[in-house]
C-alpha cells in the first residue's frame, strides 16, 4: 500500500513537468503539419521542394535544440541548491541567483552561435541542392524555401534557450499555450503570404517559409514576455549573451553536444531504415512511412516524460537525494509503460481507424499499403514501449549530466544492433518490411536496457562515493 501511495505521489510530480511538455511537443508537430498541408494545396512540385527545405531545416534545428537541453538540467540544480540554502537558514533570501542568471545568458550564447551557424548552412545546401542529386526545378524552389526559413532558425533555439530555463524552475505552463496559439497564428500566415491576402504579397511557397520564420519569432517574443511577468523568473531572465561567462558556455557546449549528436543519429537511423523501406516499392514505403509518423506522434508523450524525469533527477541529485532518483526511473517507466499499453490496444483493435487518415480502404491503389501497415501495427504496439524506454533513458543520463554516455550506447543499439538486424530480417531472411521493423525493435530494445543499466550503476556509484548529507533538527 505504501509503494502505491508513494508511486502515486511521484507520478503526480512528474505529470505537473510532463503533462505539458508533451503537449507542447504535439502542438509543434501540428505546426509542422500545418505547413505540409499548405504545400499540398500548392501542388506537387511545391510539396516536394518544400518537403525537402524542411528536411533539412529540421535536421538543423534538432541539433541546435539538443545544444540547449541540458541547460533545463543545470537550471534545476542550480535552484535546488538556492532552495536547499533557504531552507537551511529561513533568515537568507535567496535573491536573484548570479548561477542560474549566467546559465541563461550562456544558454542565449549558445543558440546564437548554433542558429548562426545553422542559418549559413542552410544557405549553403540550398545552393548545392541541385548538385545532390535533386530535379533542377524541385531544387530551385526548395533554395528559395531555404532563404526564407533561415532568418527563423535563430529565435527558434532562443526560445528553447528560454524554453529551458523555464522547464528547469519548473514552471513550464505558458510553453503551452504559446505553441498552440503559433499553430492558428501560423495557419492564418501560411494562407496569407501565400495567396497575398490583406494587403501582403503573393510569396506562394517562399510564403510558407516566411511565415514559419515570422511565427517562430513571435513565438520567442511571446515566451520572454510571459516570464518577464513572472517575479521568480523576471529576477533570473537575462539575454545578455554578449556578456556569457567563457567556462559556462563551454560547460553547455561540453554536454550539448553528445546530445545533438544523439538526435541526429537517431534521425539518421530512421532516414536509413526508410530509404530501406523504400527498396520494397511505393506500398511497402507508403506503409512505412504511415506507421512511422504514428510512432512520431506517440513519441512526443516520451520526450515530456523523459525531459521531466530528466530535470527531477537534476533537483534530486543536487539535493543528495539518491533515493527519490531512483525512484523517478521507475515513475517515469510505469507512466509511460501505462500510455504505450492504451496506444498498444488502440493499434490492434482498431488498425482501419488508426490507418485511415493515410490510406482509403475502398481504394484499390491503397489496399497493398494497408495490408502491409496494419501487420506493421502489431510490432509497433510491441515496439513503441522500448522507444518510449530508450528515451526516458536518454533523459535520466542527462540528468547526471551524463550525456556522452547517451551518445555512445545510442550508436551502439541503433548502428551496431539495430541496422545490421534490420537488414538481416529483412532481406537474408526475407521479412520485407516487417523485417525492417523487428529490426528497429532490436535496436531499441538493446539502447534501453543498455542506458537504463548504465543508469542504475553510475547512480548507485555516486551514491557510495557521495552519500547524502546527513540533516539535523
Amino acid at each position: 500500500m505504501q509503494q502505491l501511495t508513494t508511486l502515486a505521489r511521484d507520478s503526480r510530480a512528474l505529470a505537473v513537468l510532463a503533462v505539458p511538455l508533451a503537449l507542447t511537443q504535439l502542438a509543434q508537430v501540428a505546426l509542422t503539419t500545418t505547413d505540409t498541408i499548405m504545400m499540398g494545396v500548392l501542388g506537387t512540385e511545391a510539396l516536394a521542394a518544400g518537403g525537402l527545405a524542411l528536411v533539412i531545416f529540421n535536421q538543423l534545428r534538432t541539433m541546435g535544440v539538443g545544444l540547449v537541453t541540458s541547460v533545463g538540467n543545470q537550471v534545476a540544480a542550480a535552484a535546488a541548491r538556492t532552495e536547499s540554502r533557504t531552507d537551511a537558514d529561513p533568515g537568507v533570501t535567496a535573491g536573484p541567483d548570479a548561477e542560474v542568471r549566467g546559465l541563461v545568458r550562456a544558454a542565449m550564447a549558445v543558440a546564437t552561435l548554433a542558429g548562426t551557424a545553422g542559418v549559413v548552412l542552410m544557405i549553403l545546401i540550398g545552393q548545392a541542392a541541385t548538385y545532390l542529386g535533386q530535379d533542377a526545378a524541385v531544387a530551385h524552389r526548395a533554395q528559395a524555401m531555404l532563404a526564407a526559413l533561415a532568418p527563423g532558425l535563430l529565435p527558434c533555439l532562443w526560445f528553447q534557450a528560454i524554453r529551458q530555463f523555464t522547464v528547469g524552475m519548473r514552471r513550464p505552463q505558458a510553453l503551452l499555450q504559446i505553441t498552440l496559439a503559433s499553430v492558428a497564428v501560423n495557419a492564418a500566415l501560411n494562407w496569407a503570404f501565400i495567396r497575398g491576402t490583406w494587403g501582403i504579397p503573393e510569396l506562394g511557397l517562399t510564403g510558407i517559409g516566411v511565415a514559419t520564420s515570422s511565427v517562430y519569432l513571435l513565438s520567442f517574443f511571446a515566451l520572454y514576455a510571459s516570464a518577464r511577468r513572472d517575479p521568480q523568473l523576471a529576477a533570473l531572465l537575462s539575454l545578455s549573451f554578449w556578456k556569457a561567462d567563457g567556462p559556462t558556455v563551454r560547460r553547455l557546449l561540453g554536454l550539448g553536444t553528445p546530445i545533438a549528436a544523439t538526435y541526429g543519429s537517431e534521425a539518421g537511423f530512421f532516414s536509413v531504415t526508410a530509404l530501406l523501406a523504400g527498396s520494397f516499392g511505393a506500398a511497402a514505403l507508403a506503409a512505412h512511412t504511415a506507421v512511422n509518423q504514428l510512432i512520431y506522434i506517440v513519441f512526443q508523450v516520451a520526450v515530456g516524460l523523459s525531459h521531466a524525469a530528466s530535470i527531477n533527477v537534476s533537483r534530486e541529485l543536487a539535493l543528495g537525494k539518491y533515493d527519490a532518483a531512483r525512484r523517478i526511473k521507475n515513475t517515469a517507466l510505469a507512466c509511460g509503460a501505462a500510455v504505450m499499453t492504451v496506444i498498444g490496444v488502440l493499434y490492434l483493435t482498431l488498425p482501419d481507424l488508426v490507418l485511415q487518415p493515410y490510406f482509403d480502404p475502398d481504394s484499390v491503389a491503397d489496399q497493398q499499403g494497408l495490408r502491409i501497415a496494419t501487420g506493421l501495427l502489431a510490432v509497433v504496439a510491441v515496439l513503441q514501449f522500448f522507444d518510449c524506454a530508450q528515451n526516458i533513458g536518454v533523459g535520466l543520463l542527462r540528468g547526471l549530466d551524463d550525456t556522452k554516455s547517451g551518445f555512445r550506447i545510442t550508436l551502439i543499439g541503433y548502428w551496431l544492433v539495430g541496422l545490421p538486424a534490420s537488414w538481416l530480417l529483412a532481406y537474408p531472411l526475407g521479412g520485407q518490411t516487417r523485417g525492417l521493423w523487428f529490426g528497429l525493435l532490436i535496436g531499441l530494445a538493446t539502447t534501453a536496457v543498455l542506458l537504463l543499466r548504465r543508469y542504475s550503476q553510475t547512480l548507485t556509484t555516486r551514491a557510495d562515493t557521495n552519500p547524502a548529507p546527513v540533516t539535523t533538527a
